[in-house]
């Protein structure tokens, strides 16, 4: 079968159940990832967030119009939570803030995974294509957050690893609150989730596709 090139036309002709999933889990994944900053950010004093109106479901609010052209055009896509670190109350708060984000990915991968379990355990006399269907949405949801979640927890800023690392040492903070220096992480950051983004998929679907059968297992599933 030919493909155009273009990620949706392939996988409407391939494969239409990722295509929904992946949309589906892209931009829920996203808008929740922002929104755990959020709520963090408000539990530790800082308004922000409220301020500025982010805590909305509307993923236009949180990922862009350049983020959701991004997304139609290749697949890929981006958040954001504007917190002001400077209100936050207590120790390494914003370190917490920013952990909230990858935290709420490993709990949606944690969630589809018991999900997909149970639907392999459970659900086999649904018949084709929507036992298949379903499976690969909770699949879907399953290596694309344990991906996110591990991507945004490299110790780069401005991601979120580099920001927890950032709480942690002055020198990184500092560094940090500097426009150019930003400038030249965001750069590095690119470059690194370009160049080796790609290699950390095939272990995170491996993983995920053994968790998975790990506990449909445990309910009593068995491979055909």
């Amino acid at each position: 079968m030919n493909q155009t090139g273009w990620w949706v036309a392939d996988l409407m002709a391939t494969n239409p159940a990722m295509l929904v999933s992946w949309v589906v889990w892209v931009i829920g994944s996203i808008v929740l990832h922002e929104l755990a900053h959020g709520w963090a950010a408000i539990h530790r004093g800082d308004r922000t967030p409220i301020e500025t109106g982010h805590m909305t479901w509307n993923p236009l609010v949180h990922m862009g119009g350049m983020s959701l052209l991004m997304f139609a055009l290749v697949g890929i896509a981006w958040g954001a939570m504007p917190v002001n670190t400077y209100r936050l109350r207590g120790k390494h708060a914003d370190a917490l803030v920013a952990a909230a984000g990858p935290a709420m990915n490993v709990g949606l991968a944690f969630v589809a995974m018991i999900l997909g379990g149970a639907w392999l355990a459970f659900a086999k006399d649904m018949g084709e294509p929507l036992y298949t269907n379903v499976w690969v949405f909770f699949f879907c949801g399953t290596f694309l957050n344990l991906f996110l979640a591990g991507l945004n927890l490299l110790p780069i800023p401005p991601l979120d690893g580099g920001r927890i690392l950032a709480s942690f040492s002055p020198t990184v903070r500092g560094w940090m609150d500097r426009p150019q220096a930003m400038m030249i992480a965001m750069l590095i950051a690119i470059v690194i989730i370009f160049r080796f983004g790609g290699k950390l998929w095939g272990p995170v679907m491996d993983f995920s596709a053994a968790g998975t059968h790990l506990v449909a297992g445990a309910l009593g599933w068995a491979p055909a």
